[in-house]
């Protein structure tokens, strides 16, 4: 965790300092109380030990201030004898902790350790919060790698608000599949999610899908947009570049007023829609992409291929009613493969070799169409054995190889190898107690 330490004190900031970063903790340390704020809010501090009695400013003062200025960190109460007044005081104003003077670093060590795993519970409170209501986007999105781990992270905070967002990647990395993921998890989850590729639509006829148009003289019927059929729920754009400029100004003109005129018309109705656009190339519509997320595509995060390769094995079971699984020398062949159609083409390809095979497991040359596969690339593991083995122990060799790698560039240390994986530590721990690694 990094810490910062607030005390006038200088043998307490030199003792518990020292103690702490001994114990694995980045430490930040500051006398003064109003530097001290200046440097919390510039820096992304996990916890704050303060001082309850400090020059110019008490610890109460220093917590109120620090929450008005938007800091999130816990802060724990450092109190002399005589000081538990102002402990407690701090208590009731949101202080997670405090620890009486004179103390042993394991003390508040100890302390700190509660935080942690308080903060770790309330983490997973709100991750589950954002979640109620609206399942969970297991089936959208699969993520096995660090980046995808990363990006799921920020949908699942920004699917809270209704702030636009802008999803980039090219073809295929599944942006429609994150937006309705960050659909399910928002508070507009039981309402529609609605869907238009502005690139397949016809021009002339794409004013009107969007927003709208009144009958003409003939008699013809009032149209009525997707804007006004998505009210109060999520409005997916895809290829949203394809707009024209004039489309592009009436789109933006309807994200800042929060009413659409349908063409040809001129009462302007209120909608209440979240709007969620993609593009697979550059786009500059600020209105549109307060919050953008990039899909990286498939050939850069390879570590998602076997869990894709599952899960769509999965799907491909449950359609033709019988088990679905790949053999080693093909998980490998598939693994090293490009994807220049990324995660569109992965699930294709799966599709297409579970249905034109027999109910044997699906080998390299079921594969034909990929390159990569055709050629049996990449698989020296079982002395080129065509041995078949159902897809979860393939996945699970391949993270017990990933993981022994780790430990052998690491030397052992667990904590590095944790790093190199991108995994917490405790994860580590878990993989190996289940795989199991003996290393």
């Amino acid at each position: 965790m990094h810490l910062l330490i607030v005390d006038d004190d200088a043998d307490i900031r030199r003792s518990l300092g020292q103690g702490l970063e001994d114990s694995g903790h980045q430490v930040t340390i500051e006398s003064d109380p109003e530097r001290a704020l200046h440097r919390a809010g510039s820096g992304s501090f996990d916890l704050i030990l303060c001082n309850v009695r400090l020059p110019r400013m008490d610890g109460v003062t220093f917590l109120r201030r620090y929450r008005a200025e938007g800091g999130s960190a816990l802060l724990i109460m450092l109190s002399a004898s005589g000081g538990e007044e102002g402990a407690i005081a701090a208590m009731r104003e949101g202080a997670y902790d405090w620890v009486q003077k004179p103390f042993r670093t394991e003390e508040v060590a100890f302390a700190i350790r509660k935080a942690e795993e308080h903060a770790r519970l309330v983490r997973e409170v709100e991750s589950l919060r954002s979640s109620v209501g609206a399942g969970t986007v297991n089936d959208l999105v699969v993520c096995e790698s660090q980046v995808m781990r990363d990006i799921m992270d920020t949908a699942s905070r920004v699917a809270r608000h209704s702030t636009a967002v802008l999803i980039t990647g090219e073809t295929g990395t599944g942006k429609e599949l994150l937006a309705r993921a960050i659909h399910r998890m928002s508070p507009r989850s039981e309402r529609s999610f609605t869907a238009v590729n502005c690139a397949t639509v016809p021009a002339q006829l794409l004013e009107s899908e969007l927003f709208g148009r009144v009958g003409g003289s003939s008699g013809s019927a009032d149209h009525i947009g997707v804007f006004e059929l998505a009210h109060q729920g999520t409005l997916f754009l895809d290829e949203v570049g394809a707009l024209s400029a004039e489309l592009q100004a009436r789109l933006v003109r309807v994200l800042e007023e929060g009413k659409v005129t349908r063409t040809g018309g001129r009462e302007a109705r209120p909608v209440d829609v979240r709007v969620i656009a993609a593009s697979s190339g550059l786009l500059e519509l600020p209105q549109v992409s307060a919050v953008r997320i990039h899909l990286p595509p498939l050939r850069e995060r390879p570590e998602d291929i076997p869990a894709l390769l599952a899960h769509f094995a999965g799907q491909a079971a449950r359609r033709l009613g019988h088990p679905v699984s790949v053999t080693p020398n093909a998980l490998a062949a598939l693994s090293h493969y490009s994807w220049p159609g990324n995660v569109r083409e992965l699930r294709s390809a799966v599709d297409r070799a579970a249905a034109l095979a027999g109910q044997g497991p699906l080998d390299v040359k079921d594969f034909a169409g990929i390159n990569g596969a055709a050629n049996g690339n990449g698989y020296a593991g079982n002395g080129g054995s065509h041995t078949s083995l159902d897809l979860k122990s393939q996945v699970e060799a391949v993270e017990r190889q990933a993981i022994l790698r780790a430990l052998e560039a690491s030397g052992g240390n667990r904590r590095q190898a944790a790093s190199l994986l991108g995994i917490s530590l405790r994860t580590l721990f878990y993989k190996m107690r289940r795989l199991p690694v003996h290393h």
